[in-house]
């Protein structure tokens, strides 16, 4: 839950603003050789590094209840939570703006205060993290709070970042289910659902995304709405019509296939409560654990992630009027998902640059007198539909300048080199936007070659970025260059263009049923458990997701209680610590919703989203549920 839970909730101690939690993502961390180690005292460790951290959101993660004996354990509980991260929308697509960071602090003592019960023994910790909201009688167990100034003071230890542009995760040496969310979210690291709550607790903290419970206490039903219209933008009283007859909140959405399953439009509850407020959709991660956002969360948190940093990441000087005897350039950042936009315009009129960096403004032959040269830097991408979200700070920027043709520009003697580019270390999946970045003489535009297993790829005036996608690779693994005209410089990627491959583990069937043209069927009059595993022919953590009759692509897990043992489907599911889990056919999340078991043939499909992030054709299998013979 959030720090808005309207009267509802009380004030935590040590803890800004906490919210109970669900949610789920994934990295790279380095080697334990690799990490740099000074006694016992805090080590910032970076963890993926994309730009300069005043230009990027920065991610800084703490372990807690680590002594320096464990502290591979942290990193391998970070490194689960972020292979989980980037394969969930929008980080995936945003990758590229985000840096991560490991404060290793090592405490003195292993585990939290409070685990798992109020009589367990406090410990001698780094940041003095405790579940029962820091060991709060009147708090719930899974609350797990933390020293909010211990945090701060160890993230003040990350050069370039600060509270504007970083968000703080602390982990707990812990293997119960917990976490909290807001100004520092956090989670236990070792529970099988772990890696399932950074994402919506970055939800709460970063995109001011609300739950979407209905319930405060776990097993206890929530209660009608009998607020006002929510100020949430995925929470309303409106009805469909009233959604599109007033553009209010997510009318551009309505009727859509929902990303977590369903169809977006009005589901009642959310907000604690069970009645009278309706979400977007059926599930969602801020609702349940193992989903994905929706597209009006996503909107959100795209608009919220592009806020901490600029489209623009360079231009020429524009603080005094350049001449028309040069070139003008904009250096961007570079989505993963989507290159951006560059329109040039002259005095209002447009430019047929077609997304160039750079404008020579020797070839537009200007007339005397002063003119106007601007640069406007968009995100196109498709998660954005409110044309104000658009229009924002967040996914607009122009740079003007004056261009006054009697100034004559020194030549600065600038070379031809490229400054920065999609790293080289690792291999780029086959959906990545790959970018290369050049120096900028004022007398000449660089060009960047591109070639893909030795043939030219054409890409326009735009050539710092090339969207793979569009290049519809086969199978397998290429090799993609960047070259710089009349240069020797070159730059080499693996582009890894094979997804990898799941294969499904089901507990015995009363019977294995085999039809010319059907996926192999299974036929069930009870609980069964079903492993799902992956292979990959590169290295990376690999994410495998399923679904159940085309409902929302749920991460797999293992089961709540052990990570190890695989999941289970059972005609009513189970009820663990007041949620419901693995109710075949219509999903059931709470005791209250509907336990009728669904006989019949259901369609359960999985799949793999690799560390380059390619995401593997979905396979299938049935499962038939029969009632118990008596």
């Amino acid at each position: 839950m959030t720090s808005q839970n309207k009267g509802v909730r009380r004030e935590v101690a040590r803890l800004v603003t906490a919210c109970l939690l669900a949610a789920g993502l994934v990295g790279t961390v380095p080697a334990a050789a690799e990490t740099p180690t000074r006694g016992n005292g805090p080590v910032v460790v970076p963890v993926q590094t994309t730009g300069p951290a005043d230009r990027r959101f920065n991610l800084v993660f703490m372990g807690d209840g680590y002594t320096a004996t464990e502290m591979p354990l942290f990193r391998a509980d970070l490194e689960r939570h972020l292979n989980t991260l980037w394969s969930i929308e929008p980080f995936a697509s945003y990758r590229s703006y985000v840096n991560v960071w490991a404060v290793e602090a090592p405490s003195a003592e292993s585990g939290v205060d409070c685990d798992p019960g109020l009589d367990a023994p406090a410990r001698d910790t780094a940041l003095d993290m405790g579940f029962w909201g820091g060991c709060d009688p009147d708090s719930v167990q899974r609350l797990l709070t933390v020293d909010s100034r211990k945090a701060a003071a160890l993230a003040d230890l990350v050069p370039g970042t600060s509270r504007a542009n970083r968000q703080v995760v602390a982990l707990a040496h812990s293997s119960t289910y917990g976490g909290a969310g807001g100004g520092y979210a956090t989670a236990s690291g070792g529970n099988a659902l772990s890696a399932l709550i950074t994402p919506h607790e970055i939800g709460h903290s970063l995109g001011g995304l609300q739950d979407e419970y209905d319930y405060y206490a776990r097993g206890v039903p929530g209660g009608p709405w009998s607020g006002p219209e929510p100020s949430s933008a995925h929470h309303t009283l409106l009805t469909e019509d009233q959604l599109r007859e007033q553009r209010a909140k997510w009318w551009r959405w309505l009727g859509e296939e929902s990303e977590s399953g369903g169809v977006i439009g009005r589901h009642e509850g959310g907000l604690y409560s069970t009645k009278g407020v309706w979400r977007p959709s059926r599930h969602s991660l801020m609702k349940t654990l193992g989903y994905a956002f929706d597209q009006v969360e996503r909107e959100v948190m795209v608009q919220a992630i592009s806020a901490k940093v600029n489209l623009v990441q360079d231009h020429t000087p524009n603080t005094s009027p350049v001449g028309a005897d040069r070139t003008v350039w904009v250096d961007t950042l570079h989505p993963l998902g989507g290159a951006l936009s560059v329109t040039w315009r002259l005095d209002g009129r447009t430019l047929p640059e077609r997304g160039a960096r750079t404008v020579d403004l020797r070839r537009l032959r200007l007339s005397p007198g002063p003119h106007t040269l601007t640069a406007t830097v968009t995100d196109p991408t498709p998660f954005v539909r409110d044309p104000a979200v658009r229009a924002s700070a967040a996914l607009t920027r122009t740079v003007s300048w004056t261009v006054d043709p009697s100034l004559t520009t020194v030549r600065d003697g600038t070379g031809v080199a490229f400054t920065g580019h999609t790293p080289t270390g690792s291999p780029v999946g086959a959906r990545t936007v790959v970018h290369a970045d050049t120096t900028h003489p004022v007398d000449r535009v660089p060009a960047v070659r591109w070639r893909l297993d030795g043939r030219p790829v054409a890409t326009g005036p735009g050539d710092r970025d090339l969207d793979l996608r569009r290049l519809r690779l086969a199978p397998g693994t290429h090799t993609l260059t960047a070259r710089l005209a009349g240069g020797d410089e070159e730059l080499t990627w693996t582009v890894d263009a094979r997804p990898a491959t799941a294969a499904y583990e089901l507990s015995e069937p009363l019977r294995t049923v085999r039809r010319p043209g059907r996926p192999v069927e299974y036929v069930y009059d009870g609980p069964f458990t079903m492993r799902l595993t992956a292979r990959d022919d590169q290295e990376g953590a690999v994410v495998s997701q399923f679904r159940v009759d085309g409902d929302g692509w749920y991460t797999y897990y293992g089961w709540p209680t052990d990570a190890d043992a695989p999941f289970r489907f059972t005609p009513a599911g189970t009820v663990i610590d007041g949620l419901v889990y693995g109710k075949l056919g219509r999903s059931r999340a709470v005791p209250w919703d509907d336990a009728t078991p669904d006989l019949g043939t259901h369609r359960i499909e999985y799949r793999t989203i690799d560390a380059a992030g390619n995401v593997g054709p979905a396979r299938s299998f049935l499962v038939t549920l029969e009632a118990p013979a008596r």
